[in-house]
């Protein structure tokens, strides 16, 4: 449980970080939760650790125009309590309640957990569900990305290298939201999470985490309920659309068919809590 030996650089602005890391073999840390546990059972090695955690611009909730702004850097703590985001992006304070337990909340960041993209991760679901964009900066400039172009395989994503994800911009959307997730009682991690928004215009977002080797929207599902009024019927209808056509994962955690069940299940709760 010792990491390999690394070199450590406090940076103070984004683009100091961009330059630290055409450095070879360089690594972003941010709360630290998703990169020391890999570093420490070394199936993550990197020679130089560059600390981003006390670059203030990444930091913070803010309204813009028809938009919540999410600095990459803010923890999840913050985002579980901050006022604005537990009255306009209920669906985001759930989220961040949800994850694993106090010290992770309080450490852990937004920004380091999309950018390293574990399949069983809560984030990935809230943000797709949300139809939000991620804000990315590196030498070439900077770029947003929709979070459903993000998320493209196991732990992989559309960040190009040397790119520091900035921030998160997510609609304000009117309607109700909610996530929901099937946890490891240790970790806390998703076996299965589903994030269902649905819109005034009738419109369902559905999004899983836990289920398959990345995040993704449920576009069978969507349509087997979009527009319908959500009761015990619809709802088991699209439930019965969930995950279909998907590669499933299956593990010592849960097995594949497990993880289907858990998928249908889920949906069904969360679409009748936003009924």
């Amino acid at each position: 449980m010792i990491p390999s030996s690394f070199t450590y650089q406090k940076v103070k602005s984004v683009e100091e970080a961009i330059a630290a890391l055409k450095e070879s073999d360089s690594k972003i840390l941010a709360g630290g939760h998703s990169l020391i546990p890999t570093m420490k059972l070394r199936l993550n090695s990197p020679a130089k650790l560059i600390d981003i955690g006390g670059i203030s611009a990444l930091k913070g909730i803010k309204e813009s125009g028809s938009e919540i702004v999410i600095g990459a850097a803010t923890t999840h703590a913050e985002i579980a309590s901050s006022k604005v985001i537990q009255g306009k992006l209920n669906l985001f304070a759930q989220t961040a309640s949800a994850i694993g337990d106090i010290q992770v909340r309080n450490r852990g960041t937004i920004g380091g957990s999309l950018a390293h993209a574990d399949p069983a991760a809560d984030w990935p679901a809230a943000v797709l569900a949300a139809d939000a964009t991620i804000a990315v900066q590196g030498a070439k400039g900077s770029r947003k990305i929709k979070a459903s172009e993000f998320f493209q395989g196991l732990f992989t994503t559309a960040l190009q290298e040397g790119e520091v994800i900035t921030a998160v911009h997510v609609p304000v959307f009117s309607g109700k939201s909610v996530y929901m997730k099937f946890p490891q009682p240790a970790s806390r991690y998703a076996i299965v999470g589903c994030a269902v928004v649905k819109h005034s215009d009738g419109k369902i977002s559905i999004a899983y985490t836990g289920v398959s080797s990345n995040a993704f929207r449920d576009g069978a599902a969507e349509k087997a309920i979009s527009g319908k009024k959500i009761d015990a019927g619809s709802a088991e209808v699209a439930s019965k659309a969930a995950a279909e056509g998907m590669h499933i994962m299956s593990d010592h955690y849960a097995s594949e068919k497990y993880r289907k069940h858990l998928a249908k299940v889920y949906l069904k709760r969360a679409l009748l809590a936003v009924a």
